[in-house]
């Protein structure tokens, strides 16, 4: 790498940084601000759920805007926007103007995720360098969401919750004061105009599905909104499909849908992303219902599958340039698996915890390689022109997996204890369930890791990766 090439890595992956800090910062920090700004205990979620919202509904359409009118120009609004909507949620006054800030937020994070992943594909030819900045940012993004839950529970105690909003403002400001010099690709490179039909179905459908997932997760399967929510978003992202078919520019060129990499590479990623961040709630339930453990002793607990996540991120790089994507998908997704099945024999004393420990740190090393390899295969063979739309469907891949595994497994924990949160049933209750949902995570990611492991395989035997769309 040359020196400016280094200078832009520091930049685009301390960004990211920020933002993978952001979606965990807060999350210790809710019962205060609960009580600091009057939220009633139902409606505390929604500082999390508007985030979420706004996060992944709009990602893919900030990652084709990126293409169309400018990553570096995006990038940068993105980074001011989250700074200034970081600062109006430190000083709100009211849970209306926080709840608007967390929605700003969650379109800032739309905004820079897309448009700095495909600044960074971009300043690295496809090949070994990619490859690292790409595990480098897989193991920075993997550390920010630990570093999130640690640096919230401290700000919030020894300061305020303020803070959790207020640290990012300085962090913002320098970016947006040095990315003007670093980053050079502010051209046009597609010159197509936005497919507004399609923006607006498919924005609405991720939209219709996220909410209805949120709502599953908090009400349970049966609840009628939830079901209504999740009907809306699969009848607008049909209709995204059929819009997209017909569009002289589409938002999605259907052909680039029909590449292996592209396909399978972001059906790994999605089960990868909803596999490990449930596993995550899963093993809250058992440190907290069944081992009795306090919240931060969990969060201590955690920042072993942290350690393990970043040395999967570092490993990633070179794990993918001297085997290739399709061979470190199925390695990764076969040691995550296995590290997650062998938490079925978990028990009642506090014994266990070692096997805990040992077992999420190789799964941490195997979910980041496993993630490092759908981006590298998710965003390669396509030229600069579509980097932000290949980048767009990455990361909104990475938000509805975020969102999808945790309402499945909690749906089977219901099963064995009647609440997915273990609340009134007994420890052995809850671990049968922790058990059983364990299982079934760890054969979805096996199942995701030797299908597309398979049809990758299959692409490339029949020189199918698919041509390129401009």
């Amino acid at each position: 790498m040359t020196r400016r090439q280094r200078l832009v890595l520091v930049l685009l992956l301390g960004s990211q940084f920020m933002v993978a800090v952001d979606f965990s910062i807060l999350n210790v920090a809710l019962p205060a601000v609960g009580a600091g700004l009057g939220f009633s205990l139902t409606h505390l979620q929604w500082i999390a759920t508007s985030f979420a919202l706004a996060a992944a509904g709009f990602t893919l359409l900030f990652g084709r805007v990126a293409d169309l009118f400018g990553r570096k120009r995006l990038f940068i609004g993105g980074m001011a926007l989250l700074g200034l909507s970081s600062a109006l949620g430190g000083l709100a006054g009211t849970p209306e103007v926080l709840l608007a800030a967390r929605v700003l937020q969650g379109l800032a994070t739309a905004a820079v995720t897309p448009a700095g992943l495909a600044l960074l594909t971009t300043a690295f030819r496809e090949g070994p360098q990619r490859d690292r900045a790409l595990g480098l940012n897989g193991a920075l993004m993997s550390a920010g969401f630990t570093t999130g839950a640690l640096l919230g529970g401290l700000l919030t105690d020894l300061l305020s919750w303020r803070w959790a909003f207020l640290v990012n403002v300085p962090v913002a400001a320098a970016v947006v004061a040095l990315a003007p010099a670093l980053l050079t690709d502010s051209r046009i490179v597609c010159r197509h105009r936005l497919d507004v039909p399609g923006a607006v179905t498919v924005t609405g459908g991720l939209l219709a599905l996220v909410y209805g997932l949120t709502r599953a997760g908090e009400s349970g399967w049966g609840d009628p909104v939830a079901l209504a929510a999740l009907g809306a978003g699969a009848v607008l992202l049909v209709a995204f499909w059929r819009v997209e078919r017909r569009s002289a520019a589409p938002l999605v060129p259907v052909r680039i849908m029909r590449r292996p990499t592209v396909v399978w590479g972001n059906a790994a990623g999605l089960v990868a992303f909803a596999t490990e961040t449930s596993l995550v709630f899963l093993l809250t339930l058992y440190l907290q219902r069944v081992l009795g453990h306090s919240a931060l002793a969990t969060g201590l607990a955690f920042g072993v599958l942290g350690l393990g996540t970043v040395a999967g991120g570092l490993l990633g790089g070179r794990v993918v340039s001297r085997f290739g994507g399709r061979a470190t998908i199925l390695g990764g997704g076969a040691v995550q698996a296995a590290a997650t099945v062998s938490l079925v024999a978990l028990g009642t004393s506090g014994g266990w915890i070692w096997l805990l420990l040992a077992a999420t740190f190789v799964g941490g090393v195997g979910n980041m390689l496993l993630i490092v390899a759908f981006m590298v295969t998710a965003t390669s063979g396509l030229p600069d022109s579509q980097q932000g739309l290949a980048t767009g469907l990455a990361t909104m891949t990475q938000q509805v997996g975020i969102t999808l595994g945790i309402p499945v497994m909690s749906a089977i924990v219901a099963t064995r204890t009647g609440s997915g949160s273990g609340a009134g049933a007994s420890p052995g209750a809850v671990l049968s369930g922790v058990g059983a949902a364990v299982a079934v995570n760890a054969a979805l990611v096996l199942a995701a890791a030797l299908v597309a492991a398979y049809r990758l395989g299959r692409a490339e035997r029949s020189g199918g990766a698919g041509h390129s769309v401009v």
